[in-house]
């Protein structure tokens, strides 16, 4: 049109250059040259989804691969302490310097950000995903091969910002043995789809708990849904994880990266051979 003003925020009309999609993608950090970005989704909180982040991350740094954590759960930051990290993170002129684990991960949360851990944070929509945006853009990752992204759960503004920000290789979305968090994950799944991310796969955690006794594995909530959804969204099931106190004690305490056996380990291996 020869009267545009290309300021489309107060225009009605559809034209070519409105057309066009947007490419929303952020640059990463100069000094951050990472080859794969896997987001860890769930479709509600409460499945498990940060113990699956850190151990996948753990399983992938075992196997010789540079590892990084950006913990995008900006309300409920729980990857620090998974890995028994408490100190704040620093700055350098290049950027912020994440973490580093004892094994090596690097990680960022906002937890390393705020003056004390147990400061809640009461943050709009937007400032929380601009938060997320500044630990790709911000965060001198250096030499990655994985980074492994902790969503928090839902499909609101994080995962959004996520996916239309950061260069995200693949989904791996996390579930429970119940109908209705299936129906939830469904649209967690359908959400990556909308943005063109690829799912690698369904994770079924508390799948069920084994007798230390006699072996025998009893479904605690129930019969295992994950093969019928996955099924029903073409998806493979990557992992059925067990309840295992264990691992939640590990967790707790600081020691997710030592601990064995590592319940991620095969994923890792079928994710580093694709």
């Amino acid at each position: 049109m020869s009267d545009c003003t290309h300021d489309c925020s107060s225009c009605g009309q559809s034209c070519a250059e409105r057309a066009e999609p947007q490419d929303l993608l952020k640059p990463a950090n100069a000094k951050s040259h990472i080859k794969k970005v896997i987001a860890v989704v769930s479709g509600k909180g409460g499945v498990g989804k940060s113990a699956v982040t850190c151990t996948l991350a753990a399983a992938m740094a075992r196997r010789g691969r540079k590892v990084g954590v950006l913990d995008a759960d900006i309300t409920g930051p729980s990857v620090p302490q998974a890995f028994n990290i408490h100190q704040r993170a620093l700055g350098s002129e290049d950027g912020i310097l994440p973490a580093v684990t004892e094994g090596g991960i690097k990680l960022i949360s906002l937890n390393l950000l705020i003056e004390r851990e147990t400061d809640p944070v009461v943050w709009r929509g937007p400032v929380i995903a601009g938060a997320v945006q500044q630990f790709w853009t911000d965060v001198v990752w250096g030499e990655l091969d994985y980074l492994f992204v902790d969503m928090p759960p839902g499909t609101g503004d994080v995962p959004l910002t996520v996916f239309q920000s950061l260069p995200v290789d693949g989904v791996i979305v996390v579930t429970a043995p119940q109908a209705l968090v299936g129906m939830i994950v469904t649209k967690a799944v359908r959400m990556a789809e909308m943005m063109n991310v690829p799912v690698l796969g369904l994770v079924e955690n508390y799948s069920f708990f084994r007798c230390p006794d006699c072996g025998g594995e009893h479904p605690v909530f129930g019969p295992s849904t994950i093969d019928a959804l996955g099924a029903e969204l073409s998806l493979p099931v990557l992992a059925k994880l067990p309840i295992d106190p264990a691992l939640a004690r590990a967790v707790d305490e600081g020691k997710a990266e030592g601990y064995e056996p590592n319940p991620m380990a095969q994923v890792a291996e079928r994710m580093d051979h694709e």
